[in-house]
């Protein structure tokens, strides 16, 4: 991998720079995990939202939230495959925070927030998710 860039001025530059300075590997579980570690406010991508299953009013559920969220930040939705498998398909593009909606949301209108760089999660209320992104991406 290069270390110097030359410094003439150029978006081609600036984005190899950001791309070489955010990419990542670690080893989760014996895995190898690929991610790139972009800084929030300049991530493509700022909201994953993902259904824990498709059935049961889940998938509704997490396409309303989505669409709200949509009006503030970049989003993503996606429902194929297991969760985690999800996950690590936004943190290989950068996408700082995932939100999982899962039956507990049913039942008492919370959801996951997941941080991709220390994978910690967090339970918020739906009506916080907008002022707590908002705030974590610096926006506010």
């Amino acid at each position: 991998m290069p270390y110097v860039i030359e410094p003439a001025a150029g978006v081609d530059r600036a984005s190899l720079a950001f791309l070489l300075d955010a990419y990542d590997e670690e080893t989760v579980e014996n895995e190898t995990r690929v991610v790139l570690r972009f800084y929030p406010k300049i991530a493509p991508i700022k909201v994953g939202v993902f259904p824990l299953v498709k059935k049961d009013g889940l998938k509704e559920l997490a396409l309303s939230i989505e669409q709200e969220l949509r009006k503030n930040f970049t989003t993503f939705y996606d429902e194929s495959g297991a969760i985690g498998r999800r996950y690590r398909r936004q943190d290989e593009v950068g996408t700082p925070y995932g939100i999982t909606i899962d039956y507990e949301t049913k039942e008492n209108n919370t959801v996951t927030l997941r941080y991709r760089d220390s994978m910690a999660q967090k339970r918020i209320k739906v009506d916080e998710l907008t002022p707590v992104l908002k705030k974590r991406l610096k926006m506010v």
